[in-house]
């Protein structure tokens, strides 16, 4: 059937239907919701970034952002699989062992213990000492234990129980 003729029945074309074929059209999004997407999604993703290479769970985060920058902007749809893939093997990596779950549970605390430190101005050498910094750490660190239960439910969930 011609554009023309779907057009007059009101049959969407075969781009416009949805993943399921119920032919429901999209609908484009508000401009100011484009937007707080696309600035939200941004932000994560130069977070997530940053956070490759300092502790934190960078590829995580960066998925988030180009998750929420895809619903923004359509043409990043294609990256979000990779690094979804990427994120996930990740995440099943960091709980492969009791030594890595160990591992992770050891930093989280020092985390938190950090922040604690960081807060209370225990040290007078240290810099940024104040409850800023310290939440910002103690925040990382319940971040830590929040995407290791995550992982660990995911991974030993899908796994047969023998």
């Amino acid at each position: 059937m011609s554009r023309a003729r779907r057009a007059e029945t009101g049959e969407p074309t075969p781009d416009e239907k949805s993943e399921d074929g119920a032919g429901a059209r999209p609908t484009r999004l508000p401009l100011m919701k484009r937007l707080a997407l696309g600035v939200s999604g941004g932000l994560l993703l130069v977070v997530g970034v940053a956070l490759l290479v300092l502790p934190g769970p960078g590829l995580l985060l960066v998925l988030a952002g180009l998750i929420l920058l895809s619903r923004a902007v359509p043409a990043v749809a294609r990256y979000v699989e990779p690094v979804r893939v990427r994120a996930m093997l990740a995440a099943e990596g960091s709980v492969a062992s009791r030594w890595r779950i160990a591992g992770s549970a050891v930093v989280g605390l020092a985390l938190v213990a950090a922040g604690v430190v960081w807060g209370v101005a225990v040290l007078d050498w240290l810099p940024a000492t104040g409850w800023t910094t310290g939440a910002s750490l103690i925040f990382s660190g319940v971040i830590v234990f929040a995407l290791l239960v995550w992982s660990y439910r995911r991974v030993h969930r899908s796994r047969p129980r023998s």
